[in-house]
């Protein structure tokens, strides 16, 4: 059959078109799971990193997932079992609880060659946190990336306080007399001046709370209570540790117990102390950032809120609100506080691991990761000699005394000597012991033997 003169020229142009473009470049894909920032300034510097990584690498795109912090684990876990994992993946409590167990099963990719290039420009006690042990493998190497860290401070309402009848001065700093003045004198003393159900402290118990875990284990260090050598081997068996242990957990549950802390403290999850604060029906409570703080910053810089709004979260931020750190030990020594640091992973059955470190490596380039870190808005602190250096820290109250905290030395976690306590603060044994004394009515001595047990139990799998 003949074609139309009329139809042969357009069918040349179209074909001999195709023949010239050739088939499409396929667009790459890296999947990346991160959780939700506190703020939406966090998020709004996560992206302008990835839009900027977009733009070097122009046939590459990243496919970003953000989800809550309790959401993280479960979602990341169900990936990794159906062996479908994102390529990258961050989230608060990886640290905490997850990384350490993957590294020793043999799930994540060692990234040794993205960080040591750059292992120099970490601060002391935040690169270590990442280095791992594989139980395939039989040696550690690095696991996961350090992005940030976190440690322990105490915010109080300044106002609350001198409502009291008190003043910043009054505030003791010997380890006793410290809790004792938020017990037994603020709270008191506040309810008779405003007829309100106030609470001296707010103590986070919670058993689905990293707060209460972090809390306790700050309580613990006051102590001088060590639960592992530097090898990772217990030291739960030492007749010393018990005691300090005793002493710890006694501390710990006495607000609750003398009517201190509010009743509903036992199951707060990790938001809920801050709540608390905001509606100031505590007048002090104890944070792993200065998120509880930096939440009136936040409301201060938002441009939806009325005028009357942002003053008054700016007058909360810059006078009401004080953030410090916590009293002398028992013993009399300065706090030794210990920092968490945040860290991501590249899974080993990632289907782009090539990009995946890529990115990480791209990611902590002092230009990307500070802005990133700088965007919470001090809730967390750089772990990067750079970063730690930034003006950033120096620029009010709240983030100077941050910046001296860290500046003053930290330690690290169990898990980073010890994998598996990992699972223990999965479990979270350490609220569970307090529970048993404020809720079971347990002695003490009992709740802590029974914490030792289950310690010897998980540690010795």
């Amino acid at each position: 059959m003949k074609l139309a003169k009329s139809l042969i020229g357009p069918m040349l142009a179209v074909l001999g078109w195709g023949a010239l473009a050739g088939p499409a470049v396929a667009q790459e894909k890296l999947t990346v799971w991160w959780v939700k920032g506190f703020y939406k300034s966090e998020d709004d510097a996560l992206n302008a990193a990835i839009r900027k990584f977009e733009e070097k690498n122009k046939n590459v795109k990243i496919e970003l997932s953000q989800y809550p912090i309790q959401d993280m684990i479960p979602k990341t876990v169900s990936a990794l079992d159906s062996g479908n994992p994102p390529d990258v993946a961050y989230a608060d409590s990886f640290d905490f609880q997850v990384a350490g167990k993957w590294a020793h099963d043999g799930k994540l990719e060692d990234i040794g060659s993205v960080l040591m290039p750059i292992k120099e420009r970490f601060a002391p006690n935040t690169i270590e946190t990442t280095y791992l042990y594989s139980d395939q493998t039989k040696k550690k190497a690095y696991y996961a990336f350090p992005l940030k860290q976190q440690t322990m401070h105490i915010e109080y309402w300044n106002d609350m306080l001198d409502e009291a009848g008190f003043k910043a001065s009054d505030i003791p700093t010997s380890w006793k007399d410290y809790w004792s003045f938020w017990c037994e004198k603020v709270q008191p003393a506040s309810r008779r001046k405003t007829g309100k159900r106030v609470f001296g402290i707010g103590q986070p118990m919670g058993v689905d709370s990293t707060d209460s875990f972090f809390s306790f284990l700050t309580f613990m260090d006051a102590h001088n209570v060590k639960l592992v050598d530097d090898n990772g081997k217990l030291l739960v068996d030492d007749p010393q540790v018990r005691t300090g242990l005793i002493s710890a957990l006694t501390d710990y549950a006495m607000p609750y117990l003398k009517g201190c802390a509010p009743p509903s403290s036992t199951s707060w999850k990790d938001p809920d102390n801050n709540v608390a604060f905001h509606n100031k029906t505590i007048v002090m409570t104890h944070n792993a950032t200065i998120s509880i703080a930096g939440k009136w910053l936040d409301d201060w810089n938002n441009a939806a809120l009325t005028p009357e709004q942002r003053e008054q979260a700016r007058k909360n931020y810059t006078e009401r609100i004080h953030t410090a750190g916590f009293p002398d030990k028992p013993d009399g020594s300065k706090m030794v506080y210990r920092a968490a640091v945040k860290t991501g992973v590249v899974f080993k059955d990632a289907k782009n691991k090539a990009r995946a470190k890529e990115f990480v490596a791209f990611l902590l380039e002092e230009e990307n990761l500070t802005p990133y870190v700088e965007g919470a808005l001090g809730r967390w602190f750089p772990v990067t000699r750079a970063g730690q250096a930034s003006e950033f820290w120096k620029a009010d109250p709240h983030r100077l005394s941050v910046l001296n905290q860290f500046a003053a030395g930290t330690v690290t976690f169990e898990f980073t000597k010890n994998y598996r306590f990992t699972v223990l603060n999965n479990e979270n044994v350490w609220a569970k012991a307090v529970n048993r004394i404020v809720t079971d009515k347990l002695p003490v001595g009992q709740a802590v033997d029974e914490m030792i047990a289950r310690i010897k139990t998980v540690v010795a799998q």
